[in-house]
């Protein structure tokens, strides 16, 4: 009834206003009427839903207020009066408003949406206002009225976009919560979300805008957290409608669709619940740049610290690894710069990238195998724990890449890891531990023949293994507690890296003499080899030639450098003094300086000078007092100062001047009286390298060193007793007094017999003017007769061929170095006047005869014998190293040796190889014993199989190297690798093993020995080396063997095992048939001369000689000489040489010339070498 009566009153229009305000129409002044508004305002705001009364007193008012005279009132303070009275009107009348017009309530709401710009300014007098506005329909949720009105979604989204607008970081945490609650209740409340609505909230997620208002942002952000539940499908449409159906014209936004999702996961992850699953499609899409975005989008995810993705959408991530092996190289390139996030935030995801990343780390795309090492390093860096042990094993791979880049990239990688956890030991020790294998891996680089990777080995070594900027106590530490624990193989490359720094100093040594001497062109003394960019090298040595020809100062400079005082504190300012001057003025690229800084970090002594010296061995003495942190170091005390001195030993090589201190020699002799063997031995052999300025400079040092040396070497171990002489010999003048005499000796005493024996063979090779004469009868006497020639005490019963040193019998290490003592004296006489030496050698080959046991009576046990027959056969190969004596080895005595290599004992093998090797790389011994590794092919073990490969291919480099560097033709024979062809075929053909010249099992190992030796000397075919061999084994068929020229079998067997070499030569070589470049020497000790051919023969060996130089006929004569007939088959091709060969002989009448019957073979199927 109350109802009806108020819309009675309102239709009859008459607006009744609060008390004491008048009416409010346009004849009054604005100002008027904002007063009059301001009491309306307050009448409304005191007012609520129940009071009855009022509402219908003033509900013709609440109807004027909404007037378009107010709703467009040209004043802004009018409209703001007008907006707040209509909130209030809303939140009294509620639920049902006074307007009932559609499009009445449309203007209404439009109408305070503008009104809410106004919350821009927070610094106006009316901000208070706005707020309360705001406050008022958040709180009443006025808008929800327009859920009926058609236009609904216009006045949300203009609602949205003004809200997004006005917001700014004036406002306080209240306008944040009212705007978010007036926006969300329109979301939860409403029956759907246009796209349009959603794009007003998603666009403030995008990056441009997000940057632009970050309050923007945070207030979608909270709406979407808020909302979450209800606005997700519509998230999900969207999506579905631009990922799946390709619809992008349904948003604006379509174009930053995966920039959105990012936003959404981590606003909240339930937003996406279903759209993941959609990324897992587009994974798989066709296209490369879609996959590519996707890709990155999921790095993001998938990396986030706090990301929980993984784990729950455990589908999306195996498809994401899948992509690690995607055919387009960005998207590969993209997951691994992810994987060192990844692991950083993830640390549980590592096992499941491990493997993906192991196969990255071998793509053929070189960027992708350098990212893989800085994703890894990266993570390691940041914490170890981070990367298994597998990781850190790809890294380690890489350093043998076959790209610098990637090689340099991993080598740096290791190297900070080590400085990072070994030397400044930030994950304690269980993680210096777990990389303690970096430091040797760094170094055994150093074996790599690239000069790039030996540079980089020595920069690692000095600035982060042994940093040079340590203080010089704290550096020699470092060096002696890792030179301590480092395994063989890095202590060789660290000694050979000190070798050829050196060298290379004394190679600028020279240059710089050079240049003082009058003029020369000889500048390549300062060699290529030792500076990256070999091309460029020679180019820069003979401009580094002119720079110190014509500047005295960076002369000079250099002279201090590379002389043996220089102080690393002077040879720092050195470098950046030639540096600085070379330098000037500034280049963008400046080759010849870079070159310069090359060489300057190699010569440049940045660990080693007196005073390091001086440090370390007080390093040793701490070890030796027992006050040293060794086992803190996780060293025990003897290996310390054992490889200390090892080190010092090595650096006495190097660094000889750097000794040269009263302090360092004194600790040196305090080491000489210690009991242990080998520190002892070290500090004779560094007494040896850096003594000679002892007795001028150093007299109160060598009086009491001198009766040290001489009790060593009467009394001492065998090798003291050694060093002990060798000392004498390089630091004495007078040194024939001071040389320790032996009295007697007594072959009863068998154990005291070994020093005495060391001691004279010793003197005898260092001065043999002085014992040469009296050690004869000796060596005759005694050693032949009383020691090598009678079995004093039975040997041990035993099966063993081989025995550990210290159970050796005394009797035997007596003989041994009665052996060694009879060489040294030969080798200190180094002539054969008096035939000692034939009988020497008679000696030993009949001790390799009788297997060791000389007297043949059997009372010798197997493990003496082996090394007796071990020292006979190095002693051979010591003799064969001197020219006088090595003309005198016979054939067979060579054969005998060599056979050692074939021994049935394994460390006899193993020993003899080295001894053989290391003769052959000083290039000692002659080519003819690199022969011998052709019989290590039926070695049953493989590692000998490998190592003699090993001998072989470092044997053939040095000597073309040195052939290069030395143009020395007339030591061609002695030097050129593929001489050793003709020595290889002899041996073969006297292999006892041989025995029936046609047998095929016999042939192929004579096969498999020839290719031993052929394959790593045809590897390259320089010169024309193949036909240079074919040659040389052709001309072998024009000859005899010159150990049984007139014995046909022995002569047979040669032309069989040349008949199999050619058949090698030809199936392996395309080349072998051109002309030969030189015509091949036979060394006349192994072959006779060739026959003497009538001159109608020579006219036929033209004939046999013409197929091979033209290509036409090659294919014919090669079949021709593989199915050559027997010798009395005169019928067969011509063209052949063999078949030729078989008529010369004919009309020459030589029955021993036989060739290979092939058709032997042929039967069965033939083998490949």
């Amino acid at each position: 009834k109350r109802m009806a009566h108020s819309k009675a009153r309102a239709t009859d229009g008459k607006v009744t206003y609060p008390p004491g305000v008048k009416e409010i129409s346009d004849k009054i002044s604005k100002e008027e009427m904002v007063r009059r508004l301001k009491m309306v305002v307050k009448t409304f705001m005191d007012m609520d839903q129940d009071s009855e009364e009022e509402k219908e007193l003033y509900l013709n008012l609440a109807l004027h207020l909404a007037s378009d005279f107010f709703l467009k009132h040209p004043d802004k303070d009018v409209r703001l009066l007008v907006a707040c009275c209509l909130a209030d009107i809303f939140r009294i009348y509620a639920p049902e408003a006074p307007y009932t017009s559609p499009d009445k309530l449309k203007d209404i709401f439009m109408f305070i949406t503008r009104q809410l710009k106004g919350l821009e300014d927070t610094k106006s007098a009316q901000f208070n206002r706005y707020f309360y506005l705001l406050e008022n329909i958040a709180w009443v949720k006025s808008y929800n009225i327009c859920f009926e009105l058609e236009d609904s979604n216009e006045i949300f989204t203009q609602l949205y976009r003004t809200l997004f607008q006005v917001i700014n970081n004036g406002h306080n945490q209240k306008v944040h919560m009212h705007m978010v609650d007036l926006m969300s209740s329109i979301i939860c409340e409403g029956d759907t979300v246009s796209q349009e609505l959603l794009d007003t909230v998603l666009v403030n997620l995008v990056p441009a805008h997000k940057n632009l208002n970050k309050q923007a942002y945070d207030l979608a952000k909270a709406l979407l957290k808020r909302t979450a539940q209800a606005i997700e499908p519509y998230i999900t449409n969207f999506f579905n409608q631009v990922l799946m159906l390709g619809k992008t014209s349904v948003s604006d936004l379509s174009e930053h669709v995966f920039d959105l999702i990012l936003e959404l996961y981590n606003i909240d992850s339930h937003l996406l619940l279903s759209v993941l699953p959609q990324l897992e499609f587009k994974l798989k899409s066709n296209d490369n740049d879609e996959r590519l975005q996707v890709v990155k989008l999921l790095a993001k995810m998938f990396g986030a610290k706090d990301s929980e993705l993984a784990a729950q959408n455990k589908p999306l991530w195996q498809c994401y690894l899948g992509r690690f092996n995607d055919i387009h190289v960005p998207i590969r390139l993209e997951c691994v710069k992810f994987a060192s996030h990844c692991l950083m935030n993830h640390p549980d995801l590592a096992k499941d990238l491990t493997e993906y990343l192991r196969v990255r780390s071998h793509d053929p795309e070189e960027a992708i195998r350098h990212d893989v090492i800085v994703s890894i390093v990266t993570a390691a860096k940041k914490d170890l724990s981070l990367v298994n042990d597998a990781l850190l094993n790809f890294v380690k791979e890489r350093t043998l890449d076959k790209r610098w880049r990637v090689r340099k990239e991993a080598m740096m990688g290791l190297a900070s890891i080590y400085r990072k956890y070994s030397l400044q030991g930030e994950g304690g020790r269980e993680a210096s531990k777990q990389i303690s294998w970096i430091k040797d891996k760094l170094l055994h680089i150093y074996y790599q023949n690239s000069i790039d990777d030996r540079l980089l080995v020595e920069r690692v070594f000095a600035q982060y293994m042994v940093p040079h900027n340590l203080e010089t106590a704290e550096r020699m530490k470092c060096l002696y507690y890792l030179y301590a624990t480092l395994d063989t193989n890095a202590v060789k490359a660290l000694n050979e890296m000190w070798k050829c720094q050196n060298l290379l100093r004394h190679h600028v040594k020279d240059l710089l003499d050079l240049i003082k001497k009058p003029k020369t062109s000889a500048f390549n003394s300062v060699s290529a080899g030792n500076l990256p960019d070999p091309g460029k090298a020679q180019d820069f040595v003979k401009k580094l030639a002119q720079v110190l020809d014509d500047d005295e100062r960076i002369r000079d400079q250099l002279e201090t450098l590379v002389s043996p005082t220089c102080s690393c504190k002077q040879a720092e300012v050195c470098v950046r003094d030639i540096t600085k001057k070379l330098g000037s003025p500034k280049q963008p690229s400046n080759p010849f300086l870079e070159m310069v800084k090359f060489l300057l970090e190699r010569i440049a002594p940045v660990h080693i000078d007196t005073e390091s010296i001086s440090a370390l061995i007080k390093q040793v003495n701490k070890s030796i007092d027992g006050t040293a942190d060794d086992e803190e170091e996780g060293v025990p005390t003897e290996e310390a100062i054992r490889a200390g001195l090892e080190l010092l030993k090595v650096l006495s090589f190097t660094h000889p001047v750097s000794f040269h201190s009263a302090e360092t020699f004194e600790s040196l002799l305090g080491c000489l009286k210690m009991d242990d063997e080998k520190v002892a031995e070290a500090a004779l052999q560094i007494f040896k390298n850096t003594g000679s300025k002892m007795e001028e400079s150093f007299p109160h040092i060598k009086s009491v060193l001198l009766p040290v040396l001489q009790a060593k070497a009467k009394r001492g171990p065998p090798r003291q007793a050694k060093y002990a002489i060798h000392c004498i010999n390089a630091m004495f003048s007078n040194r024939d007094t001071h040389f320790p005499l032996h009295k007697g000796l007594d072959p009863a005493n068998l154990e005291q017999l070994i020093t005495p024996l060391t001691t004279l063979g010793h003197l005898a090779q260092l001065a043999p003017e002085q014992f040469a004469a009296p050690l004869k009868s000796l060596v005759a006497n005694f050693i032949v007769k009383d020691l090598l020639m009678n079995d004093r005490i039975p040997g041990k019963k035993t099966t063993k061929l081989w025995v550990p040193d210290d159970e050796v019998s005394p009797e035997t290490l007596a003989k041994i170095q009665g052996i060694k003592l009879m060489v040294r004296w030969l080798l200190g006489v180094k002539n054969n006047q008096s035939k000692s030496g034939n009988s020497t050698l008679r000696m030993l080959t009949a001790i390799l005869h009788s297997d060791g046991d000389l007297t043949e009576q059997g009372r010798m046990g197997k493990p003496d014998m082996s090394r007796l027959r071990l020292a006979a056969a190095c002693a051979l190969l010591k003799l064969a190293q001197e020219p006088c004596y090595h003309e005198i080895i016979t054939l067979e005595q060579y054969q005998l040796c060599a056979l050692v290599i074939n021994d049935e004992c394994y460390q006899v093998r193993q020993c003899f190889s080295q001894k053989l090797h290391r003769g052959l790389c000083r290039l000692r011994l002659p080519l003819e014993y690199m022969a011998v590794f052709a019989l290590c092919a039926k070695d049953p073990v493989k590692e000998r199989r490998a190592h003699a490969r090993q001998c072989l291919v470092k044997n053939v480099n040095i000597r073309r190297e040195y052939l290069k560097q030395h143009a020395a033709i007339n030591k061609l024979f002695s030097l050129l690798p593929e001489y050793v062809v003709p020595y290889t075929i002899h041996l073969l053909a006297h292999d006892p093993d041989y025995v029936k010249v046609q047998d095929i099992e016999q042939l192929k190992e004579i096969k498999e020995a020839l290719w031993f030796v052929l394959e790593i000397i045809m590897a390259k075919n320089e010169n024309n080396s193949h036909a240079f061999i074919r040659k040389m084994v052709e001309n072998i068929k024009q000859t005899k063997d010159a150990q049984a020229p007139t014995d046909p079998k022995t002569n047979e067997k040669l032309y069989t095992v040349c008949d199999v070499a050619m058949h090698i030569i030809m199936s392996k070589s395309t080349t072998y048939s051109l002309e030969s470049p030189k015509d091949p020497v036979l060394p006349s000790c192994f072959f006779t001369k060739p026959d003497k051919v009538g001159p109608k023969s020579a006219n036929v060996l033209g004939a046999v000689n013409k197929p091979l130089s033209t290509a036409g006929k090659q294919l014919q004569s090669k079949a021709s000489r593989m199915e050559t007939a027997s010798n009395d088959d005169s019928s067969s091709n011509p063209g052949s040489p063999q078949r030729s060969k078989t008529r010369y002989k004919t009309c020459d009448a030589h029955p021993h010339h036989v060739t290979l019957h092939v058709t032997g073979w042929t039967s069965k199927p033939k083998f490949k070498p």
